[in-house]
């Protein structure tokens, strides 16, 4: 059984999703925080920057082999490499191969995957697990969702694109053009049904008012059933009504005394 991330390949991830939601079917959306397939599919799909499709056809391709109320693509032979991925992997638990998608598709800061910050990071109700979909959802499902099609938004077209998610600047993208140095800021937020509540940084709502009309809110909505998306300019003088919210967070240091 294999289970190190740092070989999987793209196409064989997507693989894993599918036979994840195939072995263990609802406990397997359950692990994961969805609320249901087409949710998983979506979300999945698209932070793998892959066609929601794929996941469930892999997930299909799967089905006969394990036990669900789906027949699958039972009149069709497994593929190779659908056989390859469901050999080495089908002997993992559910929460061997549900942490081991949740630490290919973290949204957060890599230190979330590593195993004994995952222990601490837990809740005891187990809230990390039902908050994994929420968070790849306003996370990386959502930017991958602005990265496949930002060329078909006509704010965009024609713009290339830098991806500053790493770079702490109050945006998620940098757009641009050859023939004019200036550039737009875009923004990505996402949404599990089609309303919400987003939350925008101090740094992001600082940034979206000084760039004004070069700044771009990018929500993706509705990814429980089939995600479109509103594009919002100069966020912070629109219609929108942002409220501040200060937060109070408790920290904890640890000390220690050095002897001669």
């Amino acid at each position: 059984m294999k289970l190190k991330p740092d070989t999987i390949r793209q196409r064989d991830r997507q693989i894993l999703c599918g036979l994840f939601l195939s072995h263990f079917d609802h406990a397997a959306l359950e692990y994961l925080g969805f609320e249901s397939f087409t949710e998983a599919c979506n979300t999945l799909g698209y932070a793998l920057q892959a066609r929601p499709a794929s996941i469930k056809n892999y997930r299909d391709e799967l089905d006969p082999y394990f036990p669900n109320p789906r027949q699958g693509w039972h009149k069709r032979p497994l593929r190779d490499h659908c056989r390859r991925i469901m050999d080495d992997y089908k002997e993992a638990t559910l929460a061997q191969l549900g942490d081991l998608i949740k630490e290919l598709l973290s949204p957060v800061n890599e230190l979330d995957s590593l195993p004994e910050v995952k222990r601490v990071l837990t809740h005891r109700d187990g809230s990390e697990s039902s908050s994994f979909a929420k968070r790849l959802i306003t996370g990386r499902a959502a930017e991958q969702y602005f990265v496949s099609n930002y060329e078909q938004m006509p704010e965009f077209s024609g713009q290339s694109l830098t991806d500053t998610t790493l770079w702490g600047c109050g945006f998620d993208f940098k757009l641009s053009t050859a023939e004019n140095d200036s550039y737009c800021a875009v923004e990505v937020k996402g949404l599990r049904a089609r309303f919400g509540q987003i939350q925008l940084t101090e740094l992001e709502h600082e940034m979206a008012g000084a760039l004004t009309n070069r700044y771009y809110l990018v929500l993706v909505r509705n990814f429980a059933e089939d995600p479109f998306h509103t594009i919002i300019r100069n966020p912070t003088q629109c219609g929108l009504a942002f409220t501040r919210v200060t937060r109070k967070e408790v920290r904890f240091s640890w000390v220690a005394n050095v002897a001669k």
